[in-house]
């Protein structure tokens, strides 16, 4: 997430693997064993059609506070 945001977004180490098994416990992600590219034992993280449901109802409740914030500095 780091890289890919231009090291805008980060994650704390101690956040990361509660968020990822709070995710699970609701059934929005799925997680299975499998070997990392350096062929070491990794856990790999997929979402649920729960999951998937559950994000674009949260993208949408993001562009909503987006623009109302953007509503506010305008008049600001």
């Amino acid at each position: 997430m780091q890289q890919i945001s231009s090291d805008v977004l980060r994650v704390q180490q101690g956040s990361l693997y509660p968020a990822l098994h709070r995710l699970e416990r609701r059934g929005w992600i799925k997680a299975k064993w499998g070997a990392s590219e350096n062929n070491r034992r990794a856990k790999f993280y997929e979402l649920t059609k729960s999951g998937r449901r559950q994000l674009q109802a949260e993208e949408g409740a993001w562009r909503k506070l987006t623009v109302a914030v953007g509503q506010v500095l305008e008049t600001a």
